[in-house]
């Protein structure tokens, strides 16, 4: 719409310079009698795109087993009704459950005494010596307090894709990929999981069968916590801000989570309120937030899944944006940001790796560090690690910074442009580098709330200058694609190049996952093309407007 236009001659005036490209004009008349004019600027035929025949969906048969309370007092009764039958009853039951679940998990035994030893306060509430429990009886109290829950039963999408550090055994042609997943189970809740695939010399795609068994990682928790930076997250969790300066002033600049947690149990015990108990472990379940996880060695990839731990990521851990980050010595690293949600608040962390077994976690800190959307890009430039991201829920930043933790002053570097974005725009997985600029997939939402992707070519060197931007949407929902969890949606969070063609892996509808392949040289140009056009249009736009304000 173009504004400030008073009268029809002058609206014929402006339209005679931006006739060039203009191909749907429509005249409307408002009831104050004022004239606008609606032009379609683009006349470009869209790309290219090939629709992959692979569809990967979720499978309900993928379960974990996982720790079941129900609260202390429930659970003291279940423990004191097992300790009521006998060791002979207590053999029979838990034998043909081992029986039936070893096929269903790896080390069945391990988790149940994994349970059983969770419980151990419980025992010594009720004076019974844990130490003197017969295995069996161990084995299935732990059972009471296990249930399976299937990862994947609800969906299986949005997803990234990076290259397999492993590119052994491979014929001419071929290379292996790790994906990691959205899996969606009972509760909507949300875990990263992981699958290899195989591209061979044609650029056809294999995903490799996923194992028989599914396992958590064991956790640990070492970190050392910045104080100032710990605090200041802290601050914008809704905590009370009364137990929080009083745990600031107890803690040294540096500190542990033992020594966090032994200050907030001391504080707990001279208060009576349940409130205020409840705000001390706000700032437990956010230290919770920091830690390491560590995968057995004997696991394959699909066998690992990255569930919510912290319970500022109990409701789900969405949408993992991985990328390869090669560091100035060549090396590389893997890096992922995600959404951890617990059900109110949305908190971005950074997930790290070097090989897939073990993990760091930690939040990102900072204005930029804010809502979804977060995507690394693979290097630094200019000396500075940068990020995207949409800080308010509708345009896309970029950021810069020393620390890879710490994300301040976010700039805007694009806004929703054409009516498939009116709502909102951002990114689909890192920025992929080529020599004439970054690649940035997008995603814009429309009317409908259609959810379709996009494209946009970034300055190598300084990625907060835009080249282009495709006008058209790159991949549309067709339908066989709209139909699922939430219809009208396509998304990913990551692509690769292979064999000169991007690869873009792609989530149905938030249930399901597909594949999407385009010319990286027709998008490159493509790109570039559209850039200049609408620079140029742009141009004539704001000197046709100028004219007619003089005139």
């Amino acid at each position: 719409m173009v504004e400030g236009v008073k009268t029809n001659k002058q609206q014929l005036r402006l339209l005679q310079h931006l006739q060039p490209t203009a191909t749907k004009i429509k005249l409307s008349k408002s009831i104050t009698s004022t004239y606008c004019y609606y032009i379609n600027v683009s006349v470009n035929m869209r790309l290219s795109v090939e629709r992959k025949p692979i569809r990967v969906n979720p499978d309900p048969k993928r379960v974990i087993a996982r720790f079941f309370f129900n609260g202390n007092d429930r659970a003291k009764e279940v423990i004191q009704r097992v300790m009521g039958i006998s060791e002979e009853d207590a053999f029979s039951i838990i034998s043909p459950l081992l029986q039936e679940y070893s096929k269903r998990h790896r080390n069945i035994t391990r988790v149940l005494n994994r349970h059983c030893s969770k419980l151990k306060p419980l025992f010594a509430e009720l004076d019974i010596d844990f130490d003197t429990l017969t295995v069996y009886r161990k084995l299935l109290i732990g059972s009471y307090f296990t249930h399976e829950y299937s990862i994947e039963s609800a969906a299986f999408f949005n997803p990234s894709i990076i290259q397999d550090p492993d590119q052994t055994e491979l014929q001419e042609g071929q290379r292996r990929v790790i994906m990691s997943f959205r899996a969606v189970g009972e509760g909507h809740i949300s875990s990263i999981t992981f699958r290899r695939a195989l591209f061979d010399k044609y650029n056809n795609i294999t995903v490799l069968p996923a194992g028989n068994y599914i396992d958590e990682a064991e956790i640990v928790r070492n970190a050392v916590y910045n104080k100032k930076l710990f605090f200041d997250k802290a601050a914008i969790t809704q905590i009370n801000i009364a137990v929080l300066e009083e745990l600031e002033s107890k803690l040294d600049h540096h500190f542990e989570y033992s020594n966090l947690r032994r200050i907030i149990l001391d504080s707990q015990k001279g208060q009576e309120s349940d409130l205020k108990k409840l705000e001390y472990d706000k700032v437990l379940w956010l230290a919770d937030s920091y830690y390491e996880i560590v995968f057995s060695l004997d696991t394959d990839i699909s066998d690992r899944v990255i569930f919510p731990i912290s319970e500022y990521e109990r409701k789900g851990i969405e949408d993992a944006r991985f990328v390869e980050f090669k560091a100035d010595d060549g090396s590389s690293i893997y890096y992922a940001t995600y959404t951890a949600y617990d059900g109110a608040l949305i908190m971005p962390k950074l997930l790290q790796t070097n090989d897939f077994y073990n993990f760091k976690i930690m939040p990102l800190y900072g204005a930029g560090a804010q809502n979804k959307n977060l995507a690394l890009f693979p290097r630094k430039i200019n000396g500075k690690y940068v990020m995207i991201s949409r800080i308010d829920g509708c345009n896309n930043y970029i950021m810069y910074s020393d620390k890879i933790n710490i994300w301040e002053k976010p700039i805007l570097l694009q806004q929703p442009k054409f009516t498939w974005e009116f709502i909102q725009i951002g990114n689909c997985g890192s920025p992929i580098e080529t020599e004439q600029g970054w690649i940035v997939i997008t995603h814009g939402v429309g009317p409908m709330r259609r959810y379709v992707l996009g494209a946009s070519l970034l300055k190598l060197d300084d990625p907060a200058v835009e080249i282009g931007r495709l006008s058209e949407p790159l991949l549309i929902p067709n339908s066989e694609e709209r139909e699922g969890y939430v219809p009208n949606v396509i998304y990913s969070c990551g692509s690769i190049v292979n064999n000169g063609k991007l690869v873009i892996p792609y989530g149905l509808s938030d249930y399901s996952t597909s594949f999407a392949e385009i010319d990286m040289n027709d998008l490159i140009n493509k790109l570039i093309e559209e850039g200049k056009q609408q620079k140029a249009a742009k141009k004539k736009h704001v000197t046709a407007k100028e004219e007619v304000v003089s005139k």
